[in-house]
């Protein structure tokens, strides 16, 4: 069963300073990647998202100045992190874009593809705050789905698996205290954000249900596989019933960001093992989302291989 990407051009709207790494031309190299891929059953537009979506996750003060600096024609959140004059209406068509993902996925009957879905969306979220984003990322797209899924379609667990590089604190925050939500991520220990220690487990009721495993900047791939199995296992554990991935591509070894030990071919496996996990504890429905990854040259092969893994 193949799955659907959503991509749209207009993700590549969102403006950042010449030569800064989270730029325009990510969509387009993977997307690249994906053309003719026997694993993509179609691809759809983006969808405009639902403000009281995004408020579900972030301050609303928040998201209002990000409208205002908007348009006002932009300018900086902090040194990383810019906003232009159509950041804001595209950083709301990706909240919008995952959440039509996820109605479809758990809409879907049968082999429908739509169980399955890559979203290539800019800007990435998996560092935004509920009031405040950095680290490149606006408003939260995964989290955003999560609590969509929650809310929404009346989900009593939903898990969410980050394997970017830098650790998802923005996503973290927000299901803190919320044991309905599993977060779980590996990411380069002692690295941005400077969070995501073995021992953040969560809060109140969320204690238990966030899950970090930081790992040393010489991790080679089958160190990685390892520790990717180790986080899957305790995903598994919670019994989720969707599978939502921040997918990051930045620990890939010759990633100028990031950088871990990872070759291309480790895509396709960490692809391989979501799907596994998605069919044994969620009918099959996963979803995933872009967010880091920065080697231009390799971002086609990257996404392909991981898509490759995920739709097969």
């Amino acid at each position: 069963m193949a799955l659907v990407v959503h991509a749209d051009s207009v993700f590549a709207e969102h403006l950042t300073p010449p030569e800064h790494p989270e730029r325009p031309e990510r969509v387009l190299a993977v997307l690249s990647g994906l053309q003719g891929s026997a694993h993509v059953a179609r691809v759809l537009d983006a969808t405009v998202g639902d403000l009281a979506d995004v408020k579900r996750v972030h301050d609303p003060a928040y998201v209002d100045h990000v409208r205002g600096m908007a348009e006002a024609g932009g300018g900086s959140l902090d040194p990383d992190t810019w906003i232009s004059s159509r950041s804001y209406e595209v950083a709301i068509r990706a909240t919008g874009t995952i959440c039509k993902a996820v109605d479809l996925a758990l809409d879907a009957s049968g082999r429908d593809p739509a169980r399955r879905a890559f979203c290539v969306l800019r800007p990435p979220g998996h560092h935004a705050r509920p009031a405040g984003g950095m680290g490149f990322c606006l408003f939260n797209n995964v989290a955003v789905a999560a609590a969509r899924a929650r809310l929404v379609h009346s989900l009593e667990r939903v898990a969410i698996v980050d394997f970017d590089v830098h650790h998802g604190n923005g996503t973290q925050d927000a299901f803190w205290r919320d044991g309905s939500v599993f977060f779980a991520s590996l990411h380069r220990d002692r690295f941005y954000p400077g969070t995501g220690k073995a021992d953040e487990t969560g809060e109140g009721r969320g204690k238990g249900a966030t899950f970090n495993l930081p790992l040393p900047s010489s991790t080679t791939s089958a160190s990685y596989r390892e520790a990717f199995e180790r986080t899957l296992e305790a995903v598994s554990e919670f019994n989720p019933q969707l599978l939502l991935v921040s997918a990051g591509f930045d620990a890939y070894r010759h990633d100028p960001v990031g950088g871990l030990g990872l070759a291309v071919e480790d895509y396709t496996w960490i692809g391989e093992q979501l799907r596994d996990l998605a069919l044994a504890r969620c009918d099959g429905r996963v979803v995933a989302a872009l967010e880091g990854g920065y080697a231009l040259d390799a971002l086609p092969d990257l996404s392909a291989a991981f898509v490759n893994g995920l739709g097969a």
